[in-house]
C-alpha cells in the first residue's frame, strides 16, 4: 500500500547498529576500561562489588551498544554514563553484599556525582534501562528484583523531599529574617552566616527525626506534621530580632488563651494539622533533642525569655541555649555526625542538598509524571488529553531559587496561605480526620439490617472480610525497612500508625457500602432490600476495601504502598476495581476534590494501559464476549489467575482468623459456576451504576450509555450468565461494550489534543478516530499488552501517509513528549510476540521502538481498515454497505467531547478561556453590572478597562506574529476573588468588575 510508506529509521527514533567488527571489539573495550576506572577510582569500590557490577556490566553491553539512539538524548559518552549509574545502582541494591560504606557499598548520591548527572535525568531512563535488560536481572537475582529494587519508592521519596523542602524554605521565609539588621552594617557576613545556620538547623533537625522514627519511606502527611513542629522550636528558640513578625498582633496567630498565643493551636490553624498530632510530634522533636543534643528542657511557664512574650507556655518546653553562639555550632556537628552515621548504613541518599538549590544533583525537570501523581500549585493548562482531568505536578523536581528577603515576607500580611501540594495533602488529611475518624468501626443499625435481610445474615461474613484484607494491606512489612537505630520506639510507632490508616479505612469502607446499599434497594424496590447478589459477592466488597485503603494511603501520600500495591494484596486486579470507582465516588459527597482527582487518574490509568496487561481479568471477560480472540488470548497466556482465598491471604499475611471456620464464599472461589468453562477466574462486566448525583466526578463513559441500566449487583454476575436487561446478551458482552465505549472515549480526547498540537486538519482527526475504533473492534488484539498511545501514535502517522501528508514519525514523537500523559517508554518499549515463523527470524517476547512496532506489526495487521479511511473513503458509507462489524457496537463520528476547563481556544498560542462556575454568579452579579464574566489579575496597562484588555488579545491573536512565551496564570482562589469584588462592588458600578488581586503574569519557555 503505497499511501502508508513505512517510515525508515533515519527519521530519528529508529534502532541502528552501533558498529561492527574490529571497531565494535574497540568500543566495547573502551567502554570496559571506562566502566573500570569509574567503580575503582571514581568510587573505589572494593574487589567483590566491582566484580558484581562488571559481570552485569559484560552480560548488558550488547543492549547497550543497540540502544544508543533509545536511551537518553545525549552524545554516546553521555548515554554510557547513563548505563553505568544504572547498573552500579542494579548492584548497589541487589548484591547480596552490604551496602554500608564500611562492607564496600555506594550510595545512589555517590554514584551520580561521579557519573557527572542529576537525579532527574537518572530516574527518567533508569526505567527504560530496566525494561531492557529485564530478563538478565531475572537471571542474576531472582524474579523478584524489582521489587528489592525499589526504584518508584526512592523516586517518590525524593518527590516528597523536594515538596517538603521548598514548603520549609517558604515557611522559614515568611516567619525569618535572612540576616540581622540590627548588626548588618558592621559584620553582614557574620550575621547572614548565622542566620543561615538556623535555617540549616531546622532543615538538619527535621532530617534526623525523620530517620529516628517509623520506617524507611515515610509518609508526607506525617512528615509535614514533623516539619511544624520543627518550625515551632526555632519560633521558641530563634532570637526575636530574626522574626518577621509581631506574635502580638500577627493574625496567624490568632488562637489565643488568657495567658496568650496558643503557639500550636495557631501553627495547626495556618498548616491544616491536627492539634493531637502535632503535640506528639513536637513531643518526638524535644526528646530527640534531649537525647541527641544532650539538652536538658525546662517548662516554658519557668522560663524567662524574649521570645515567649505574648506565648501561652503551656505544655510547651524549651532548651536553654540551644541556638545561642557555640551551642548553635555544636549542635549542627552533632545532628551532621548523626545523619552521616544514618546514611551510611543503608541510606541511598544525601536529603541534606534539597537545602541548597545550587546542587549539581538536584537537576530540572519533573520526577512526578506516571509513578507518583502529586497536585501541584499551577494547573498544566494543556491537559485536554485527560478524560478524568488529572492533575500533573508542575516540575517538583525544580523548585524556585530561595532568597530570603531581608524584610522577610511580611508572615501577617495576607491570611491567603499559597496552594502547594503539601497544603493540599494537610487539607485532604484533614477530611480524613474530621469526617471519617469520627464514625463508629462498626457497620451502622441500617447496614446491620441490610446485611441481616440478605438470604443468610452475612454481617458475620463481611465484617470477617473486612478484617484480614485491611490486616494484609497495612502490615508493617508493607512500609519499607528501616534505616533508624531505636527499632523499638520505631516499631511501636509504626504499629499505630498502621492501626489508625487501617481505622480510617474500614469506617470510610461501611459508609460508602451503607450509601451504595441504600441506593440498590431503591433500584430493587420489589424485592425490598434483599441484596443478597451484591452482598456475598466476595469480588465486590474486596474492590470496594481496596478502593477505600487506595484513598486513604493517597491522603497520607505513602511511597511504599502505590497503586497499585492494593490490587496485589488484595487478589483482584485493576479491571475489576473500575467496577466501582465511579460509584464510590458518587455515593460519598463529601469526598475532597484531590482524592476525586485521584481515582480518575486511576481510572485513566486502567483504560490506556493496566487493563490491557497479562493477567488482566478483562480477558477472561473478553474469551466470553469475543470467542474468535481466544485463541490469540490463550496463545499469549493472557488471563487471569483464580483469585486466591481468604484462608491463602490471612495465611501469607500471618493473620489471625480468630478460629472461625471456612465462608461460604471462600469455597466457592474455586468452585466456578458450571458456566464459567472458559475462565479461571470468576470475572465479570463493566458497568456504572444507575444512581447519578450531582457531582463533579467524569468518567470517560459519562455521556455514553443513555439507557437503562441494571443494578450495581448485576455487574459482579458470571461472564457468561445473560443480562436480562439487555436483551440476551451476555453479562461479558454489555461490560466488554462498556468498557470498549470508554476506551473509545479516552483515545477520542487524546487524539484532538495531539492533532490539534500538531495542527491537523479535523477531516484527518476524524480519519484517525475512525481507525481507532475499527481496530478496537476488529483488531483488537493490537491492543493486548500494549500502552492505548501506541495505537494512537501509529494510526496518526499511518492515516497522515495515505491522506499524503508532509509529517514525520520524529515530528509525532516531538508532539507527543509535550502531552501530559507522555512517558518515554511508550515510544521507545513495544511490547510484541513474534510467531514461530517470523520473518525477521526473531521468536517470543520482544520490546521493540515505536517505528519497528509500526513496520512490523501495526502496518501488516491494520493495512486494510487504513484503505478504508483513505481519501475518497467515506466512514458513513462503508458503515451503510457493510454494517456494524458482528458483536461490535455501531461505528459513529467525532464524538462531542466535553469542554475542558480551561479549554484552549488556539492550536497555535497558549490562550485558555473557563466558564463562569456557578458559585461564583451570585458574587459576580450585582444588580447594576449583569456582568457574566471577569477578569482576575493586573491590566496589562495602569488604569486600562478590561475590554481594552480582551480587545488587545484578540488584536494579538488574530497578528499571525508568533508568540515567544506563554502566559502562566497563577490559580486565584473563590475567597480572593469574593473578597475582592465585595470590597469593591459598591464603589464600582461599571460594565464589568475588575479584580485586582496581584496575580503576577510570568513568561515561561516557549512550547516550540
Amino acid at each position: 500500500m503505497e499511501g502508508a510508506a513505512k517510515p525508515s529509521t533515519s527519521s530519528g527514533s529508529g534502532v541502528t547498529d552501533g558498529a561492527s567488527g574490529g571497531a565494535g571489539a574497540a568500543a566495547g573495550a573502551s567502554m570496559e576500561e571506562g566502566f573500570t576506572d569509574l567503580c575503582k577510582s571514581k568510587l573505589g569500590l572494593d574487589e567483590s562489588t566491582t566484580r558484581q557490577a562488571m559481570q552485569l556490566f559484560k552480560e548488558t553491553k550488547n543492549i547497550l551498544k543497540s540502544s544508543m539512539s533509545s536511551l537518553g538524548g545525549g552524545s554516546p559518552e553521555e548515554i554510557e554514563r547513563f548505563w553505568y549509574a544504572c547498573v552500579l545502582y542494579c548492584v548497589s541494591r541487589l548484591s547480596k553484599a552490604g551496602r554500608s560504606k564500611e562492607d564496600g557499598g555506594v550510595s545512589l548520591c555517590q554514584i551520580l556525582r561521579a557519573s557527572k548527572l542529576n537525579i532527574v535525568d537518572f530516574f527518567k531512563e533508569m526505567p527504560q534501562f530496566c525494561i531492557k535488560v529485564a530478563h538478565i536481572l531475572t537471571g542474576l537475582y531472582g524474579s523478584d528484583w524489582e521489587k528489592k529494587l525499589e526504584l518508584k519508592e526512592l523516586q517518590a521519596n525524593i518527590v516528597h523531599l523536594s515538596l517538603l523542602s521548598r514548603y520549609y524554605k517558604r515557611a522559614y521565609q515568611e516567619l525569618f529574617l535572612s540576616n540581622d539588621a540590627k548588626y548588618s552594617e558592621n559584620s553582614s557576613e557574620s550575621s547572614n552566616q548565622e542566620a543561615s545556620d538556623y535555617y540549616r538547623f531546622g532543615w538538619l533537625l527535621f532530617l534526623v527525626l525523620r530517620i529516628q522514627s517509623f520506617s524507611r519511606f515515610k509518609d508526607l502527611v506525617t512528615s509535614t506534621n514533623e516539619l511544624v513542629s520543627v518550625l515551632a522550636v526555632l519560633i521558641i528558640h530563634v532570637p526575636v530580632r530574626l522574626r518577621s513578625f509581631n506574635v502580638k498582633d500577627s493574625p496567624y496567630f490568632g488562637k489565643k488563651s488568657d495567658q496568650g498565643v496558643n503557639l500550636i493551636a495557631s501553627l495547626c490553624e495556618k498548616y491544616h494539622t491536627s492539634e493531637d498530632e502535632l503535640s506528639k510530634a513536637l513531643e518526638k522533636t524535644n526528646t530527640l533533642i534531649m537525647d541527641i543534643l544532650k539538652n536538658k528542657p525546662c517548662s516554658a511557664s519557668e522560663c524567662q525569655q524574649d521570645s515567649l512574650s505574648f506565648i501561652d507556655p503551656e505544655g510547651l518546653k524549651v532548651f536553654k541555649d540551644l541556638l545561642q553562639g557555640n551551642s548553635l555550632k555544636s549542635s549542627l556537628l552533632i545532628l551532621e555526625k548523626e545523619y552521616d552515621n544514618a546514611i551510611n548504613s543503608k541510606g541511598e541518599l544525601d536529603e541534606r542538598m534539597f537545602a541548597n538549590d545550587e546542587d549539581s544533583l538536584l537537576g530540572s525537570g519533573s520526577l512526578s509524571g506516571g509513578a507518583v501523581n502529586l497536585p501541584g500549585t499551577k494547573r498544566k493548562y494543556d491537559v485536554m488529553a485527560s478524560p478524568a482531568k488529572s492533575i500533573t505536578s508542575p516540575s517538583p523536581m525544580s523548585p524556585p531559587r530561595f532568597c530570603l528577603s531581608p524584610k522577610g515576607n511580611s508572615f501577617g500580611s495576607s491570611k491567603m496561605a499559597p496552594i502547594t501540594p503539601v497544603s493540599t495533602a494537610m487539607t485532604t488529611a484533614k477530611w480524613l480526620r474530621t469526617t471519617i475518624t469520627p464514625l463508629p468501626s462498626k457497620p451502622s443499625g441500617e447496614l446491620l439490617r441490610f446485611f441481616s435481610a440478605c438470604d443468610k445474615d452475612l454481617t458475620e461474613d463481611i465484617t470477617h472480610r473486612a478484617g484480614i484484607i485491611l490486616g494484609a494491606i497495612f502490615t508493617s512489612s508493607s512500609f519499607g525497612e528501616r534505616i533508624c537505630t531505636n527499632v523499638r520506639s520505631a516499631n511501636r510507632m509504626d504499629a499505630i500508625w498502621t492501626e489508625q490508616r487501617k481505622m480510617e479505612a474500614l469506617k470510610l469502607y461501611y459508609r460508602v457500602l451503607e450509601s451504595m446499599c441504600r441506593a440498590e434497594s431503591q433500584i430493587l424496590s420489589g424485592s425490598g432490600n434483599n441484596l443478597t447478589s451484591l452482598l456475598s459477592n466476595e469480588r465486590f466488597h474486596r474492590c470496594m476495601i481496596a478502593c477505600s485503603a487506595e484513598l486513604v494511603l493517597a491522603t497520607h501520600k505513602t511511597v511504599t504502598m502505590m497503586f497499585p500495591a492494593v490490587l496485589e494484596k488484595t487478589g483482584i486486579t485493576a479491571f475489576d476495581l473500575s467496577k466501582v470507582i465511579e460509584g464510590f465516588v458518587r455515593h460519598e459527597d463529601t469526598l475532597p476534590r484531590e482524592l476525586k482527582r485521584h481515582l480518575n487518574s486511576l481510572e485513566e490509568r486502567l483504560l490506556e494501559s493496566m487493563a490491557w496487561q497479562k493477567g488482566s481479568s478483562m480477558y477472561n471477560s473478553l474469551i466470553v464476549a469475543r470467542p474468535a480472540l481466544s485463541a490469540e488470548i490463550n496463545r499469549l497466556g493472557l488471563l487471569a489467575e483464580p483469585m486466591p482465598s481468604l484462608d491463602a491471604i490471612a495465611a501469607h499475611h500471618n493473620i489471625s482468623l480468630g478460629g472461625l471456620p471456612p465462608l461460604p464464599f471462600q469455597k466457592q472461589e474455586h468452585s466456578p459456576d458450571k458456566d464459567e468453562v472458559r475462565s479461571p477466574k470468576r470475572a465479570c462486566t463493566e458497568r456504572r451504576n444507575v444512581l447519578v448525583d450531582n457531582n463533579s466526578f467524569r468518567s470517560p463513559v459519562k455521556d455514553i450509555i443513555k439507557s437503562k441500566l441494571p443494578p450495581l449487583q448485576s455487574a459482579f454476575a458470571s461472564p457468561t450468565r445473560p443480562n436480562p436487561a439487555a436483551g440476551g446478551e451476555t453479562c461479558a458482552e454489555t461490560g466488554i461494550g462498556v468498557f470498549f465505549s470508554k476506551i473509545t472515549k479516552l483515545a477520542a480526547i487524546r487524539i484532538r489534543s495531539l492533532c490539534e498540537r500538531l495542527q491537523l486538519s479535523q477531516q484527518v482527526l476524524e480519519r484517525v478516530y475512525f481507525l481507532i475504533q475499527q481496530i478496537l473492534s476488529q483488531q483488537t488484539a493490537l491492543f493486548f499488552n500494549r500502552h492505548i498511545d501506541q495505537i494512537i501514535l501509529c494510526s496518526i502517522y499511518g492515516v497522515a501517509k495515505i491522506s499524503q501528508l508532509e509529517l514525520s514519525f520524529k515530528e509525532i514523537i516531538f508532539g507527543y513528549r509535550k502531552q501530559p500523559q507522555c512517558k518515554p517508554q511508550v515510544f521507545r518499549s513495544v511490547y510484541v510476540h513474534w510467531p514461530p515463523r517470523c520473518r525477521n527470524g526473531k521468536t517470543g517476547e520482544d520490546h521493540v521502538d515505536i517505528i519497528t512496532f509500526y513496520n512490523e506489526v501495526f502496518i501488516p495487521a491494520a493495512k486494510p481498515l487504513l484503505v478504508e479511511v483513505g481519501p475518497g473513503a467515506s466512514p458513513n458509507k462503508k458503515e451503510e454497505e457493510k454494517g456494524p462489524f458482528p458483536e461490535s457496537p455501531r461505528l459513529a463520528r467525532f464524538p462531542n467531547l466535553p469542554d475542558m476547563s480551561p479549554k484552549k481556544v488556539s492550536a497555535t498560542h497558549n490562550v485558555y478561556v473557563s466558564p463562569l462556575r456557578s458559585s461564583k454568579m451570585d458574587i459576580l452579579l450585582s444588580p447594576s453590572s449583569k456582568s457574566y464574566y471577569a477578569c482576575v489579575g493586573e491590566s496589562t496597562y495602569a488604569f486600562q478597562s478590561p475590554s481594552k484588555d480582551l480587545k488587545a488579545i484578540n488584536n494579538r491573536l488574530n497578528s499571525g506574529k508568533k508568540v515567544s512565551g506563554r502566559l502562566n496564570f497563577d490559580i486565584v482562589s473563590d475567597l480572593d476573588v469574593a473578597s475582592s469584588l465585595s470590597s469593591d462592588q459598591n464603589a464600582k458600578p461599571a460594565a464589568m468588575e475588575v479584580v485586582p488581586v496581584k496575580t503576577p503574569v510570568k513568561c515561561e519557555p516557549s512550547d516550540s
